[in-house]
């Protein structure tokens, strides 16, 4: 009888964590750091809320192909498109809000938000808000070119009135590569690792004070443990974000 009155209340306690958290979905792009942010969203978790008490997350892809295609032609209603769908399938399944870890498609979040069935966070609002709360007056950035020379860190930045460095050109063709070649299938190369390293060392020599890593897969190689320059894991924040938000 004690052993069934305990799993009784045991019971009870999960589903009243379950109906106090929100159903989380994530849209996936690159599979690896969709992966990696699934990850984050359960230590935050597990830390936030009560022992084993996890939120329920869902996760839904597209292909990474259709993604880098519809990019490279600059299409970025059809990204909004594929945003979307995965946003509906996920509102399907009982997601009732959404967000992606992709650093390089954040610039179509706002049109994908459009007929949406869910709400989206917006992951360069997080960060924006957490170098705000930092101090930091000037920060750099890592990550595709798509995300060091479009405007998605830049707008979000510049209307807190933080300066947003990027690498030189050499250094955005050798990030590229080192992404598109190596981090989204997890591959890691001690090379292309110290090749990282010497751009963010470089960026603090322009003044930066931080350094946001904005590619979801950078935290294979970028850690706290290789560079002295503070780290915004952009992906780890949005992770720590939607955990608060699903509380709400």
């Amino acid at each position: 009888m004690g052993c069934q009155l305990h799993h009784r209340v045991l019971v009870e306690a999960v589903e009243r964590q379950t109906r106090m958290t929100k159903h989380i979905g994530i849209v996936g792009v690159s599979p690896e750091g969709a992966s990696l942010c699934y990850q984050q969203l359960f230590r935050h978790a597990a830390v936030m809320l009560e022992p084993h008490m996890h939120p329920i997350v869902s996760v839904h892809n597209i292909p990474l192909a259709q993604y880098v295609e519809a990019v490279r032609r600059d299409d970025w209603r059809q990204v909004a498109n594929l945003m979307r769908d995965s946003a509906q399938r996920l509102a399907s399944i009982g997601a009732e809000f959404c967000f992606t870890p992709d650093n390089a498609v954040q610039h179509a979040v706002q049109l994908a938000e459009v007929s949406s069935p869910i709400p989206w966070l917006k992951m360069t609002n997080a960060v924006a808000d957490r170098i705000e709360e930092d101090k930091r007056a000037t920060v750099g950035v890592i990550g595709t070119r798509y995300v060091t020379t479009g405007s998605a860190y830049q707008t979000d930045l510049g209307v807190k009135g933080i300066k947003l460095v990027r690498p030189n050109d050499d250094d955005t063709d050798l990030l590229d590569s080192i992404i598109f070649d190596e981090l989204v299938f997890g591959i890691i190369r001690k090379q292309s690792q110290d090749a990282m390293v010497a751009i963010i060392d470089r960026l603090k020599v322009k003044g930066c004070e931080g350094v946001i890593l904005g590619c979801s897969e950078a935290p294979l190689m970028i850690t706290s443990d290789n560079t002295d320059l503070p780290i915004y894991n952009a992906s780890d924040i949005m992770a720590e974000q939607a955990i608060r938000y699903a509380m709400a």
